[in-house]
């Protein structure tokens, strides 16, 4: 099971004039679910963040930033794809992509 999908809590420590960017989305998530409202792209990945560094144990990290990417990357060109009826210059506009990395980054995750 990916780190990214197993759910948990991270207790960050607090000042009374400090709060982190995590604290506030948890305060959002309390706030949300109290409200049936639905969450944001922002605060999910926070708590997926929060769960992944809860779960490392003291395992070196590299390549963060590459691996988080990539979680959002492949579902978005799969959803734009599917909303464009696979219409790659539809979708290259929508991304803002030239449809050349458009055709790359599909072949990348195996979307092609």
């Amino acid at each position: 099971m990916n780190k990214l999908d197993e759910s948990s809590t991270l207790a960050m420590p607090t000042t009374p004039t400090t709060r982190s960017s995590f604290q506030i989305a948890e305060q959002v998530d309390s706030y949300s679910q109290q409200g049936n409202q639905e969450s944001t792209l922002r605060s999910e990945v926070e708590k997926s963040l929060r769960r992944y560094f809860q779960h490392l144990e003291n395992e070196p990290v590299t390549d963060l930033h590459c691996m988080v990417m990539s979680e959002v990357e492949a579902p978005l060109l799969e959803a734009v794809m599917h909303y464009t009826r696979n219409n790659q210059s539809k979708a290259s506009i929508m991304l803002g992509l030239n449809r050349g990395t458009l055709r790359t980054k599909l072949k990348l995750y195996g979307l092609l």
